[in-house]
C-alpha cells in the first residue's frame, strides 16, 4: 500500500488536519477548535486525540503512514521541534511539541513556521508548480511569507528568514510604526489592517466624491475588502488606495526578485481574493522595479490552494520520513 502523510495547520482559532498521499492529494480533512485557555496547555493533547480518533474511525494502521508535519505560529526550532512565543496560542514558554506528538501518536513528527509551510504547499501542488525557486507572500491580518531556493526553505541563522512583512517599503518621515519596533514595514501598509490605515491617511487630503472616503469621514467601519470592491466598481479614491498598496507590494516583490530571481512570487492570504485586479497592478510596479533578466523570468501569481495550503505544506514536511531514511 502507498504510504500516507498527515498535515496539521495550527492556528489561533482553528486547528486543521489533513491526510494526504505522498503526491500531495488531500484524501481527508477535518478541523477542531483551538483551546487556548490555561496558556494553551490543551492544544497538544487535543491534537493527539484528534489524530488518534481519526485513525481509529477509519481503521487506519500507523504503518500506513510516513509521519506527521505541522505548521505553527511563533518562533519554531525545526531541529528540536519546539515552539516559543506563539502568544495567540498562550505559548509564551517553550513547548516540547515534537516529543509530545511523536509519543502520543507513535509517528515521526516534523515542524516549521506556519507561513513557511503554506509556502511549501503552494510551491508543491499549487501555483508554484513544484518549481525549486519560489517566494510566497501571504497578505492577511499581518504579512508573512516563505522563501524556497533550490528546493529548500530559507530559515536564516535566527529562524527569521522569509519574514517578508518586515521588508521596508516606506522611508518617509511619517511612515507607520510596526509592531516589530521599526517603521515603514510592508506589514504596516499591505496587511488587511494596513490597507485601511493607508486609506485613512490618503482620505485626509482627498476632496472628491467617494463612498469609501465618506465612510471613513463618518467613522464607519471600513475593511480592505470594501476598498477593493469599491475600487473595482469605479470609486476613484478607493482605486488610488489600491494603486498605492500595489506600489508597495511591487517594490517589495521587485527587491526580493532582484536578489533571488525565483521562478515566481505567489500572492496568497485573504487580501489575494482581489485576484487579477490586484495581481496585474503589482506586476506593473514589479516590472518598474526589476532589471530585465528578472523582469523577463520571474512571474507574479495568485495562490491557488486557499485554506488548504497550510495542511498540504505541513504534510510535505513528513516526506523526509521515507522508508529509506527511516530504516
Amino acid at each position: 500500500m502507498t504510504k500516507k502523510i498527515i498535515g496539521i495547520d495550527l492556528g489561533g482559532t482553528t486547528i486543521k488536519f489533513g491526510i494526504l498521499t505522498t503526491a500531495g492529494e488531500v484524501q481527508d480533512k477535518w478541523a477542531i477548535d483551538t483551546t487556548i485557555i490555561g496558556n494553551g496547555k490543551h492544544i497538544i493533547p487535543d491534537i493527539i486525540q484528534a489524530i488518534n480518533h481519526r485513525l481509529n474511525l477509519y481503521h487506519l494502521d500507523k504503518s500506513d503512514f510516513l509521519g506527521i508535519g505541522m505548521g505553527s505560529p511563533g518562533s519554531v526550532d525545526i531541529i528540536n521541534n519546539t515552539v516559543i512565543g506563539a502568544y495567540n496560542l498562550g505559548w509564551d514558554t517553550l513547548q516540547e511539541v515534537g516529543l509530545a506528538i511523536e509519543s502520543g501518536v507513535g509517528l515521526p513528527f516534523s515542524l516549521d513556521n506556519d507561513a513557511n509551510v503554506a509556502a511549501l504547499g503552494e510551491r508543491w501542488v499549487g501555483a508554484g508548480e513544484n518549481n525549486p525557486d519560489v517566494i510566497f507572500m501571504t497578505l492577511g491580518t499581518g504579512v508573512g511569507g516563505g522563501i524556497i531556493a533550490a528546493g529548500n526553505l530559507i530559515h536564516g541563522v535566527a529562524g527569521a528568514g522569509g519574514e517578508i512583512g518586515h521588508v521596508t517599503v516606506d522611508i518617509s518621515d511619517d511612515a507607520f510604526d510596526c509592531t516589530c519596533g521599526k517603521k515603514g514595514c510592508l506589514e504596516t501598509v499591505a496587511s488587511a489592517t494596513g490597507i485601511v490605515r493607508v486609506a485613512r491617511k490618503l482620505a485626509e487630503a482627498y476632496e472628491g466624491e467617494s463612498h469609501i472616503k465618506a465612510a471613513i469621514d463618518n467613522g464607519d467601519t471600513v475593511s480592505s475588502k470594501d476598498i477593493f470592491i469599491s475600487a473595482e466598481a469605479g470609486d476613484i479614491f478607493a482605486n488610488s488606495v489600491v494603486e498605492k498598496i500595489s506600489q508597495y507590494l511591487g517594490l517589495a516583490a521587485g527587491n526580493l526578485a532582484n536578489t533571488l530571481n525565483p521562478d515566481s512570487i505567489i500572492i496568497g492570504g485573504g487580501v489575494s481574493a482581489a485576484g487579477e485586479f490586484l495581481r496585474s497592478r503589482i506586476e506593473t510596479y514589479f516590472n518598474k522595479y526589476t532589471f530585465p533578466q528578472v523582469r523577463e523570468s520571474t512571474k507574479i501569481k495568485i495562490a491557488e490552494l486557499g485554506n488548504d495550503a497550510g495542511i498540504i505544506g505541513a504534510a510535505s514536511l513528513a516526506l523526509k520520513f521515507s522508508e529509506n531514511e527511516v530504516a
